[in-house]
């Protein structure tokens, strides 16, 4: 209960703070916003100030009898004498109601579509740079405080020490002996066959020099010591047994504040830049028809993540959100319809034709773009779901 708890927590604040990046930027280009939510609807309650009084009118439940409906473009748009700030029943994340989103409006000065297409695309982008700033300043307070580091590669002689490092499982292969022995992520081993192990370097090569006979490994997990009994394997065939883990020098390090901040915005530019290229090569490898190169989750796999990240550690959980927040940021940056890229390609597209693009082809081909990618989420979470199993 607790991972669901913390996995609905994360996501609302990344999607809470991507829409506010599209609100407030939609009002400073003279967009009206008809309403800015938190969560999904139906609505709880909500409030919009009286452009008269300037007294804040609060609105119960729908709210019909306090609002007033345009027609637009087909659709019935709830109106209020201001932006209406939502409190909805369905605590995941938020959204923002602009004027012309659609397509209606269109020549309206106060609408999307009524500005000039350099707002729009601000306003389209602003989400993904808003998930950007809270992935940096997670990782620039994560740094003043402590955020997992790996010692195997020596650290910089500026860094703090916050806990020393200690040898941790990172992965585990399916199928490996490590799994079938029950090492699970987040293991911290101790001892192999009662000989101490201080670094993931002396681990291999133990490990190397007695691939034959069957290991005792002495684990901690959670703050409770146990022992797995695991037999080195040929996994892929190269001639090399192993015992199928990732491994890290894992510790924690702090800076002062003065290098946390520029350190922070450092990791979060170069930890999109290896989403950016771990997107091209998955789907370069789906297109030539070798696969995925790696393991991709849904959000049961990364409920899962953030279940394990707060066993680990309020550090290590600091780390996993701000990278969620930047794959947010780099997935939602896609040219794909649906997401904010692909919107943002159709404002380019009309920009180099000097037309706008057909409202209905646009809502098309937004339409497809969105049931390919809940047809993917689909089938990743059926794989997740049955990985845990």
């Amino acid at each position: 209960m607790l991972t669901v708890l913390l996995f609905l927590g994360i996501l609302s604040l990344l999607v809470f703070v991507h829409e506010w990046g599209h609100f407030t930027t939609a009002k400073k280009c003279g967009m009206k916003v008809y309403e800015f939510g938190f969560g999904f609807p139906p609505r709880a309650i909500g409030w919009y100030k009286d452009p008269v009084t300037k007294r804040l009118v609060r609105v119960v439940g729908k709210g019909k009898n306090s609002l007033k409906e345009t027609v637009g473009g087909g659709e019935r748009v709830q109106e209020f004498p201001s932006t209406l700030y939502s409190i909805n029943w369905l605590p995941l994340g938020g959204f923002v109601k602009i004027k012309g989103e659609s397509g209606e409006a269109r020549g309206e000065k106060d609408s999307f579509v009524g500005r000039p297409v350099w707002q729009r695309l601000l306003v389209l982008v602003a989400g993904v740079f808003m998930n950007f700033i809270l992935a940096a300043a997670l990782l620039s307070v994560g740094l003043m405080i402590g955020l997992p580091a790996d010692f195997s590669g020596g650290i910089d002689e500026r860094a703090i020490i916050v806990e020393p490092p200690s040898v941790l499982v990172q992965h585990v292969l399916d199928g490996s002996p490590a799994e079938q022995a029950g090492f699970q992520l987040g293991d911290t081993v101790l001892e192999i066959d009662d000989v101490s192990i201080l670094n993931a370097s002396q681990m291999i090569a133990y490990v190397r020099d007695h691939n034959e006979t069957p290991l005792t490994v002495l684990v901690e997990r959670d703050g409770v010591l146990s022992t797995k009994e695991v037999t080195p394997a040929d996994l892929d065939q190269s001639g090399e047994r192993r015992l199928g883990v990732v491994l890290a020098d894992a510790g924690v390090i702090r800076y002062p504040w003065y290098h946390a901040l520029w350190r922070g915005i450092a990791a979060a530019f170069f930890g999109a830049v290896n989403i950016i290229v771990a997107f091209f090569y998955l789907i370069k490898n789906l297109i030539i028809g070798e696969g995925l190169a790696f393991d991709v989750s849904g959000p049961v796999g990364i409920a899962v993540l953030v279940g394990q990240s707060a066993r680990l550690g309020f550090h290590y959980l600091l780390n996993v959100t701000a990278m969620i927040s930047l794959s947010l940021a780099v997935i939602n940056f896609l040219p794909i319809p649906a997401l904010d890229g692909g919107r943002a390609l159709f404002v380019i597209l009309e920009k180099i034709f000097r037309r706008p693009v057909s409202m209905k082809h646009e809502q098309l081909a937004h339409t497809i773009g969105f049931l390919l990618l809940l047809g993917l989420i689909v089938i990743v979470t059926v794989r997740d779901v049955i990985g845990l199993f």
